[in-house]
């Protein structure tokens, strides 16, 4: 399998990374040490995390999620991994995503206190790549590529990255590294996919210029990419069929930035021509995130190991221009069908 290096690093990934957000929630301890092992077996050496995990959030499961990799990982030969986490910067270890309310900051006490905590919880003395969840627009960069480089000078990290972040976000905060001699972002992880690619109006420029790479999560867009959501009844057990019946008004919202008219019938066109090129609709769309030059890894996540297969068929697949030409086709007659 061909591996490809994150940034300017020294992590050394396979282009398919194991997302584990639903471990917890969706995925019973069965099931997610079963996709864990089938992952490991088919050769994938990266896997990312999160303290705030599984989704959707909450108080009572945050932190979960790392507690099962960290029992899984026992007995595992650790260098064999890239273990990726992220801080939220929650001060008592728990917080409402994106707002603060007083109580979240990635400033150096919460960075410290998350980074301690995840080490603690995934069983390990070092992560491979700690990265930023959500930018923060109110403490000082400055602060918090400070506290990120003493984690790295300390050994309990050895890159870091950024999540969700902007174009501008992105290259002011390495410009700050770059001035004071800090550990600067090696990656951004955004949410990326056929139903979502305004990272190519910006980003993907910065991290070509700027060997930045991008970890793109959500390549099926939740699952949407593969069709299911297209039927007459949403399908049971899938996430968003839940969120839609949601009470929280956060988790109904992103439920239908997914599923909309406009995703629904661009998510139909690419199911079509999956159809036509003989493919899964799903390895059409981790297979068309991965063949970006700036792309080092694609974030694919399943309820079940059987889910795994049309992701993993990507490996296989190298998209000519006839169908990269379609693709673009599609998302100029639908611009931005996810808003």
């Amino acid at each position: 399998m061909q591996h490809r290096y994150i940034g300017k690093t020294g992590l050394r990934v396979t282009p398919i990374c194991l997302g584990t957000m639903t471990f917890g929630s969706q995925s019973s301890k069965k099931e997610a040490f079963a996709i864990m092992d089938k992952a490991y077996e088919r050769g994938i050496n990266f896997f990312d995390t999160a303290e705030l995990y599984p989704v959707p959030p909450n108080a009572k499961d945050a932190g979960r999620t790392e507690e099962w990799i960290g029992e899984w990982l026992k007995g595992k030969q650790r260098d064999s991994l890239i273990i990726a986490s992220k801080v939220a910067g929650a001060a008592n270890g728990w917080f409402v995503p994106p707002i603060r309310h007083g109580m979240t900051a990635i400033d150096r006490f919460h960075i410290k206190k998350a980074v301690e905590g995840s080490l603690k919880r995934l069983g390990t003395e070092y992560i491979d790549l700690y990265q930023m969840h959500w930018p923060d627009t109110l403490v000082p960069k400055e602060e918090s590529l400070q506290a990120f480089d003493e984690l790295v000078k300390e050994g309990k990290v050895r890159y870091i990255g950024t999540s969700n972040d902007s174009a501008y976000g992105l290259t002011k905060a390495n410009e700050i590294a770059k001035y004071e001699g800090t550990a600067r972002f090696e990656s951004i992880q955004n949410n990326f996919s056929l139903n979502n690619p305004r990272f190519l109006d910006e980003l993907a420029h910065v991290c070509r210029e700027e060997k930045i790479s991008l970890l793109p999560y959500s390549p099926i867009a939740g699952g949407v990419l593969s069709g299911k959501y297209n039927a007459k009844f949403y399908p049971e057990n899938a996430r968003f069929s839940s969120y839609i019946q949601s009470t929280n008004p956060r988790v109904k919202a992103q439920a239908q930035r997914f599923i909309n008219d406009r995703a629904l019938e661009a998510t139909q066109k690419y199911v079509d021509l999956a159809k036509e090129y003989g493919m899964h609709p799903v390895t059409l769309a981790v297979a068309w995130s991965m063949h970006f030059d700036f792309v080092a890894s694609t974030i694919i996540g399943a309820r079940t190991p059987e889910q795994l297969d049309p992701s993993f068929d990507a490996f296989d697949v190298k998209l000519e221009d006839e169908i990269l030409q379609k693709i673009k086709q599609i998302q100029s007659e639908i611009l931005y069908p996810m808003g």
